[in-house]
């Protein structure tokens, strides 16, 4: 399957005081639906991201000191890799939340050295990609791998075929 288009939005990404990691994967990908405008028969796909150790929000990381810090904190311990998906047309807007539980093996300083020497961390929620060289960190997952890395997508062929796009037969009858 491959978009028409891609049109990033601008919205303000950041936590709302007291706003809880599920509520913001929710309300983010709602507001970057609700930024874009479909036309008759198009459909619209949003989503977002969230990592989050208990209450306390990982985002993307804005310096190597910061990558590190979320890193240390990730050592060792289980974390929720959260997206909000929406699919929306005209007419209608379906919207689900995924959560996946993710635990980290202790990861060495130089482990954690290396790793932000190699720059994945970069534009990455929870400073870390999975489908990268911090795979070896994971010790162990539960829930949609898809989902850590970016885009839920058994949860998000779901919604699409809600929306009248059965997205396996579309991509078995074009070849």
């Amino acid at each position: 399957m491959v978009p028409d288009r891609v049109q990033p939005v601008a919205i303000d990404e950041a936590a709302h005081r007291r706003e809880l990691p599920r509520q913001l994967a929710r309300r983010l990908s709602r507001e970057k639906s609700e930024a874009l405008v479909p036309g008759a028969g198009e459909l619209i796909l949003t989503a977002d991201t969230v990592v989050a150790v208990g209450r306390r929000i990982l985002g993307k990381p804005n310096a190597a000191i910061q990558a590190r810090d979320f890193l240390k904190l990730l050592s060792g311990r289980r974390h929720r890799v959260i997206t909000g998906v929406v699919v929306r047309s005209a007419t209608s807007s379906s919207q689900r939340l995924v959560e996946t539980v993710v635990v980290m093996k202790v990861i060495s300083d130089a482990e954690r050295d290396a790793y932000i020497r190699s720059g994945e961390w970069r534009d990455k929620a929870g400073a870390y990609a999975i489908q990268g060289f911090a795979a070896v960190f994971a010790r162990r997952i539960n829930g949609s791998y898809s989902n850590i890395v970016g885009l839920p997508l058994a949860e998000t062929a779901i919604l699409l075929g809600g929306h009248g796009y059965p997205v396996l037969a579309r991509q078995m009858l074009s070849e």
